[in-house]
């Protein structure tokens, strides 16, 4: 405050132990995060503000965060969002609040639920309609996917973060689409941990869906449903061709705003899945920080084309000892729209660290 009277912008500082971040939303909100991780950085914390404005607004709506008229009752209000936020401050095993991407698993049977999901979209009257386990979308229609950001990423967090129910009916704002107007989040529970989200006006009502509609399009699938249930850690399917030195993986595909995100290949190596998530967002945080530009904007793609051959297009890191052949090994890679980082056991070569990405990038482009 004392900066802003004096035209200064200040937008973070740091103690001997602890970084604090804020930001001011619409000349209304401020959010300040505090946070005592070692070496924690500014664009992760900066990220997580703009997940928590976003939660705010999903489910209290822009009007009445930015024309306050009775702070005890918007006080009231914003509990219904604290749930969501916790979320993001916890060991998630979702990677979207950091990415801005969507979390995403692959199906075995993909075009069987795509199919049925058009024709359940279809029969309900919405276009917006996804499959998600463990708040990760498994499937989705064209309008789903169309949805803005932050909207994409929260939604499916949302619903993995509710407790479990039958059936919901949901009011929501949606932070960049409509963040002024609610619409209806309409949930259904095929399996124990699989739901069906619907995003839709006044109509239909629940009653409509469920159980009839819901049986008549869902029941034939419980086989490929059931197939579904597994995928939420792991996010690929079975049998999938996987080197044996990942330890963890994330995929990002930086124009459809999607990403895959795994530690799960072999379980029985150390160290712990947290770890491992623990590294791969910190890794990818040093890399978007450092390495690889964010996305370009319209004006500048122009000049990035001249200076194109300057961009990074793949780099490492070995973690721990300095001894040959021990350390965790990080490796980031980017071809066009897609980057991939992948965490690899101690006894993986550096000197192969580029073919293995290029080869696991490769194998990983079909589904993504």
């Amino acid at each position: 405050m004392f900066g802003q009277n004096l035209e200064v912008q200040l937008s973070s500082a740091r103690t001997e132990d602890t970084t604090v971040v804020w930001k001011s939303f619409h000349d209304s909100i401020t959010l300040i995060v505090l946070s005592s991780e070692e070496g924690i950085s500014e664009l992760r914390l900066e990220r997580l503000l703009q997940m928590v404005f976003g939660a705010m607004v999903l489910l209290v709506g822009l009007e009445e965060l930015t024309n306050i008229r009775n702070i005890e009752r918007l006080k009231k209000e914003l509990r219904a969002s604290y749930c969501l936020i916790d979320s993001f401050l916890g060991d998630s095993e979702l990677i979207g609040d950091l990415t801005q991407c969507v979390d995403c698993v692959i199906p075995p049977d993909g075009s069987l639920l795509q199919e049925a999901l058009s024709g359940f979209a279809e029969a309900a009257g919405t276009a917006f309609v996804s499959l998600v386990v463990s708040g990760r979308v498994v499937a989705a229609t064209e309008g789903w996917w169309r949805l803005g950001t932050p909207e994409a990423v929260l939604l499916p967090w949302l619903v993995g973060s509710l407790s479990p129910q039958a059936a919901r009916d949901y009011p929501v704002y949606l932070p960049h689409g409509s963040p002024t107007v609610p619409h209806r989040l309409l949930t259904l529970t095929l399996l124990p941990g699989l739901e069906l989200c619907l995003l839709c006006g006044p109509r239909p009502p629940l009653s409509q869906l469920y159980p009839q509609l819901l049986e008549r399009w869902w029941q034939p699938l419980l086989d490929p449903l059931r197939a579904c249930l597994p995928l939420g850690p792991r996010a690929l399917p079975d049998g999938f061709p996987m080197h044996t030195d990942i330890l963890g993986l994330l995929l990002l595909h930086l124009e459809l705003k999607r990403c895959l995100f795994t530690v799960e290949p072999l379980r029985d190596k150390e160290p712990s899945p947290e770890q491992r998530r623990r590294l791969l967002r910190n890794f990818y945080t040093l890399v978007t920080a450092t390495h690889f530009p964010p996305e370009p904007g319209p004006l500048e793609k122009k000049e990035d084309a001249v200076h194109g051959a300057q961009l990074p297009r793949a780099c490492y890191l070995v973690l721990g000892s300095k001894e040959p052949g021990t350390g965790l090994r990080l490796v980031a890679l980017q071809l066009g729209h897609r980057r991939l980082l992948l965490l690899l056991s101690p006894q993986s070569p550096t000197h192969g660290l580029r073919s293995l990405a290029t080869h696991t990038l490769h194998a990983l482009t079909p589904l993504l």
